[in-house]
């Protein structure tokens, strides 16, 4: 173990990932270095500066990478191949129309983030943007609703299912590094996100709007206003698409506490309800729903299906080399000696994790980044402060790492360019709701902690 200018091995520790994780901040937002590389780079950076052998050092990181895409990447894939049957299909646009109508003109910021809850369940948070940003034109068109409210309302559903609820990826993964119960983390995860969604989209919204005034240019009204050709597919149909990954894993959950561990029912609906399976029998499900029921034939389904997994190719290798940085970090001793430092110091898991994911999201810009790093150095507290909750911790995490999205996030100059918003117009927004939403989320992790 190596140590410098005195200091014991655990404080030693600490600077070194200190200094890899300021490294990684630096290379990618400094010198625009591409997340993945600069992920490698800090990782390899941190086993050599810790003092670990070095095969060890490349072993621990192909091992991390390994362990991480090897249930991940799976999920991704399957989820986007959904997200993209549900966007083709125009199963998000029938769910938008139908609780609009719902809801009544006045609500129509609320009947937005409803939308985004219920559809960014499958998607990724960039893909709900693209796919529900015409719905927001084509209301605030119609309505004379400001484009700021129901925005804000939209991109906060979006956000917070996103970080918090699985099976999102960067969520899963949570789940994993905690060994915290799948269903029972998503059943927290609803109860926190509905409310923290409410405060910082329509409630905020509807505040900010009045100070923030925005006209979209011509362009994106006039293509995102043209009424629609296609037929749609029905309200209950559509739902019970989107929601049967979620439906099964739940289902799954319900039998582990109510039949024993030998019931071959038991044994069946786990297998069906598995992440893995779940999501594929709802892809298979949404090729009739959304596919052949909609009109389109096998060689659609083929090309929607093959175009989906492109754009995700860059995010699946970022979580990889996140989980083999989590892997260096772990081999070195630093989760240790920050578990030892916080149980010393009677740190909250749940403050620890929150803080660790708020900072290194507004250092870096990516949520996953934030959620994957902070998640593999709290883990160990679980084991080392009894009574603390891994679902919780997963929420806390997630809640950190929603926060302070700013220039160096791409979500910022997406929501920016959509809303033809200036630098300063999308930090009283767009970076204003995120903080918002993340200390209203870690504010009822808190409260539910005092009961689960």
């Amino acid at each position: 173990m190596v140590s410098i200018f005195g200091l014991s091995h655990d404080i030693s520790l600490l600077l070194f990932a200190l200094i890899s994780i300021v490294g990684l901040i630096v290379l990618i937002a400094k010198f625009k270095t591409n997340p993945f590389i600069a992920l490698i780079v800090a990782a390899l950076f941190m086993g050599l500066i810790s003092g670990m052998k070095l095969p060890d050092i490349v072993k621990s990181f192909q091992d991390g990478v390994a362990s991480t895409l090897g249930f991940i990447a799976i999920v991704i894939g399957l989820g986007t191949m959904l997200g993209k049957m549900m966007a083709e299909s125009g199963g998000a646009e029938r769910i938008a129309r139908t609780l609009i109508r719902a809801f009544g003109e006045k609500n129509v910021h609320w009947a937005m983030m409803v939308v985004a809850v219920i559809c960014g369940i499958p998607v990724f948070f960039q893909v709900g943007v693209v796919l529900l940003i015409p719905l927001v034109f084509v209301i605030a068109k119609h309505t004379g609703t400001s484009l700021v409210k129901i925005g804000l309302s939209l991109v906060a559903g979006l956000a917070v299912v996103h970080s918090l609820v699985p099976p999102h990826p960067a969520a899963m993964l949570a789940v994993g590094i905690f060994h915290a119960d799948l269903g029972k983390t998503i059943l927290l995860s609803i109860l926190v996100a509905i409310p923290a969604a409410a405060v910082a989209g329509p409630i905020y919204g509807s505040y900010i709007a009045k100070k923030v005034i925005v006209e979209p240019t011509g362009e994106l009204v006039e293509q995102f206003t043209k009424a629609q050709q296609k037929e749609l597919p029905g309200f209950g149909i559509t739902l019970l698409t989107i929601l049967l990954p979620v439906i099964l894993m739940l289902l799954a959950t319900l039998v582990d506490v109510t039949l024993p561990a030998t019931s071959g029912l038991r044994i069946v609906v786990d297998f069906i309800g598995s992440p893995v399976v779940a999501l594929l029998i709802s892809l298979v499900f949404a090729f009739y729903s959304f596919g052949f029921a909609r009109g389109f034939d096998k060689n659609d389904l083929l090309k929607f299906t093959n175009e989906s997994l492109g754009p995700v190719a860059s995010i699946i290798l970022i979580i990889g080399a996140g989980g083999g940085f989590n892997k260096i970090l772990t081999s070195s001793g630093v989760s240790e000696a920050i578990a030892k430092l916080a149980t010393g110091a009677h740190i909250s898991p749940l403050v620890l994790a929150f803080v660790i994911a708020g900072i290194i999201r507004a250092a870096v810009g990516s949520a996953t980044v934030a959620m994957t790093t902070s998640a593999g150095i709290v883990a160990p507290l679980v084991a080392t402060i009894p009574g603390t909750s891994p679902e919780l911790l997963v929420l806390a995490v997630g809640a950190g790492s929603i926060m302070l999205s700013h220039v160096n996030d791409s979500g910022f100059w997406l929501i920016k360019e959509f809303f033809n918003m200036s630098v300063a117009q999308t930090l009283k927004t767009w970076t204003a709701m995120e903080t918002i939403l993340s200390f209203v989320a870690f504010g009822i992790v808190l409260l539910l902690s005092l009961v689960v």
